[in-house]
C-alpha cells in the first residue's frame, strides 16, 4: 500500500461506525467512509464536538451540520496551499491520500533532466496539477466543471503558482483527448482520476467499468515517444489494484516501462493502522 504519511496539516484521528474523524488544519470534521465497517469506542472529544459533521441520508446523499466552521479555510502540503470549503456529498475539495502520488511523480519530474509536459484529466481542484507544476512540469489541466477549474486556479494563486506554465481548460475529457489526437499534440506524462459514474455535456454516460479501457487506449495515442509516467486512479468499488496493473500493462506494452498498482491509504492516529482510500496504478518509463 502507498501511504500519504507526510502531512502536517491533515490527519485521520479516528474511525468507527462508518465514519472518520479528521483534522483539517485547525478544524475537526466527521465524515462518512464506506470502508469503515468496524465499531470501536469513540473516545476522542472530536466525535461529540466536531466543527462540522456530514450526515449521510438513508435515501442517498446527505447534508452538512455546521457548528464552528468557516466558509473557507486553507491547509498546506509541503510548498502547496489548498483552499477548502465543505460542499455537496461530503467533500472538502481535496483528497489528501493523493499526496502519496504527488510525491512519487514529483520526484520523477525533477529527475527527468528534460522538459516534461503533463496532461491531467478529470483534474478536479488541481492537487496533482500543482504538484507537477511545482516540480517543474508544464501542465494541461482539464475538468468538465467550470467551478472546479476556478477552484484549482484559486489553489494555484494560494500556492504562488499563478504564473506557472499551466493551461486551464473546462472541457469534456474524452472530447478533449480526441481533439488533441487530431491536432497531433503529445505529452510526456498523463494523470487521470476518472469518476465511477458521470454524464457528459450531451448526456453521454461514463461508467468506470465499461468506459475506462477504451479511454485509456485513446489516451496512449497522446504519449510522446519516451513517456515518463502514466498514473491511473480509481475510487470505484470492485476495481482491484491488479485490474489497474492489467489495464496499464496491456495498453502501454509498446513502451519500455514497468507497472505497479497498490491501494492508497492514510494513517489513523488513534490506532496506528492504515485506512484504505482507493487504488492507483503507476506506469513508469525505463
Amino acid at each position: 500500500m502507498w501511504i500519504a504519511d507526510n502531512w502536517m496539516d491533515y490527519e485521520v484521528l479516528d474511525t468507527s461506525e462508518g465514519e472518520k474523524l479528521e483534522r483539517w488544519g485547525d478544524y475537526e470534521l466527521v465524515r462518512p467512509d464506506p470502508q469503515v465497517i468496524w465499531n470501536t469506542p469513540k473516545t476522542l472529544p472530536g466525535w461529540t464536538r466536531p466543527n462540522a459533521h456530514y450526515h449521510r441520508s438513508q435515501k442517498g446523499g446527505g447534508e452538512w451540520e455546521f457548528f464552528s466552521l468557516p466558509e473557507q479555510w486553507s491547509i498546506c502540503y509541503r510548498n502547496l496551499t489548498f483552499q477548502l470549503k465543505p460542499f455537496s456529498f461530503k467533500h472538502t475539495g481535496l483528497f489528501p491520500e493523493q499526496a502519496a502520488n504527488w510525491d512519487w511523480f514529483s520526484e520523477k519530474i525533477r529527475a527527468a533532466g528534460r522538459p516534461v509536459k503533463v496532461l491531467n484529466l478529470f483534474a478536479y481542484t488541481g492537487g496533482a496539477t500543482l504538484a507537477a507544476a511545482q516540480a517543474g512540469a508544464s501542465v494541461t489541466h482539464v475538468d468538465a466543471s467550470k467551478g472546479m477549474v476556478a477552484w484549482a486556479k484559486e489553489n494555484a494563486r494560494s500556492s504562488g503558482l499563478e504564473n506557472a506554465p499551466i493551461r486551464w481548460l473546462v472541457d469534456d475529457c474524452v472530447k478533449f483527448v480526441e481533439r488533441e489526437i487530431r491536432r497531433g499534440n503529445h505529452y510526456d506524462a498523463i494523470i487521470m482520476d476518472p469518476p465511477s459514474y458521470g454524464r457528459g455535456p450531451k448526456g453521454e454516460i461514463w461508467k468506470m467499468e465499461t468506459s475506462i479501457h477504451p479511454f485509456l487506449r485513446l489516451c496512449t495515442r497522446l504519449l510522446s515517444p519516451k513517456p515518463l509516467f502514466f498514473l491511473l486512479n480509481s475510487y470505484t468499488t470492485g476495481l482491484a489494484p491488479a485490474v489497474l496493473t492489467y489495464l496499464l500493462s496491456t495498453e502501454l506494452k509498446p513502451y519500455s516501462g514497468r507497472v505497479d498498482a497498490q491501494e492508497i491509504g492514510l494513517p489513523v492516529r488513534s490506532t496506528g493502522l492504515i485506512l484504505p482510500c482507493g487504488a492507483s496504478g503507476r506506469w513508469e518509463g525505463l
